[in-house]
């Protein structure tokens, strides 16, 4: 698999013939953190109106989430997990995935971690910003979820799948490693593997996986390590390395089946999308969207933001070229 490259030279002269240089050497960033820890929500959305939340006890503990319903049931069932200080509500406001679910119907359901934080299978010394509650037990939360949508007739239990951002998909990753057998698909965003998550997950089945990251993201690096932020903690897997462990697991092939560079339908976001797809036993894909140049931030039709330039200059660019919430459906559709 070809390491992740950063366009240099978009003017319009240019654009015909781009060269690249390696992501590895995005400039280093200031401590931001104080900043981040306290206005990463107003930084990505601006005033936003939150929504009205409905609970289910897990655990012992009330726990919140928001939800769309479809007309038609049962139906899909799409669990969307947000950001490290984020909530449900904030993903719904950001993403376009009540549009496709509404379009598509199904049913999209936004799950809040307590402190706005992933019980995921890291180590809190290889976690940065909030940190759950000790004991939280989010794979029970999310379980209850799929328990209850399916219960009630809602949701077909065959086509039930998780997707998540940043500490949404490592707890994507966690969700799939302890409760396989109840999700038909996975999708991970600016995410990769650590050696801790990696020796504790032994999922029950297969599962189909999609992710997406950015080779110029500062918190979780492309190549692994440590990121360009001087707030990264050290320990990711290179996503490389992280695409290779969920090939293994599924039967695949090591090596790439195809690598397609999507159009470039937005030259302003200074970024492109390239696709590496994986030979793989039926039904068990592992599916790879690079975004070259791509920094901490979910690809999208629209911006995640008001504040471009400082939101831009801390997390790096949001790929325009391809809408995360469309290509990881189009990914799920398939499966079963």
């Amino acid at each position: 698999m070809s390491r992740g490259l950063r366009k240099v030279g978009d003017s319009a002269q240019d654009q015909g013939s781009r060269t690249y240089k390696v992501s590895s050497n995005t400039k280093k960033i200031a401590p931001l953190w104080p900043l981040w820890a306290g206005a990463l929500t107003v930084m990505l959305i601006g005033a936003v109106a939150q929504a009205k939340a409905e609970t289910i006890e897990a655990g012992g503990t009330a726990r919140t989430f928001t939800a769309q319903l479809p007309g038609t049931r049962p139906a899909p069932l799409v669990i969307v997990l947000h950001g490290n200080t984020q909530t449900g509500a904030d993903m719904a406001a950001l993403t376009s995935w009540p549009r496709v679910a509404k379009h598509e119907q199904f049913t999209v359901v936004f799950p809040d971690g307590l402190n706005r934080a992933w019980a995921d299978l890291r180590p809190t010394d290889k976690r940065s910003g909030r940190l759950p509650p000790d004991g939280t037990d989010d794979v029970a939360f999310i379980t209850k979820l799929v328990e209850k949508y399916v219960g009630e007739g809602i949701a077909d239990p065959k086509r039930v799948y998780v997707t998540g951002l940043s500490n949404g998909g490592a707890m994507t990753n966690t969700l799939i490693c302890r409760r396989a057998d109840l999700f038909a698909g996975a999708a991970s965003v600016i995410m990769n593997l650590t050696d801790e998550a990696a020796e504790t997950c032994h999922p029950s089945r297969p599962v189909p996986m999609l992710i997406m990251n950015g080779t110029a993201d500062p918190l979780v690096p492309y190549d692994g390590g440590h990121g360009a932020s001087r707030f990264a903690v050290e320990g990711f897997w290179s996503t490389e390395k992280t695409v290779q462990f969920w090939r293994k697991l599924n039967g695949c092939e090591e090596k790439d089946a195809a690598s397609v560079d999507l159009d470039d339908r937005d030259r302003s976001d200074e970024s492109t999308v390239t696709r590496i797809s994986s030979m793989c036993p039926a039904g068990r894909d592992v599916l790879l969207y690079r975004i070259n140049d791509g920094g901490h931030r979910m690809p999208a039709s629209f911006s995640d933001t008001k504040f471009v330039r400082l939101v831009t200059y801390v997390f790096g660019p949001q790929n325009h070229d391809i809408d995360a919430a469309e290509t990881i459906w189009e990914f799920f559709r398939k499966f079963p």
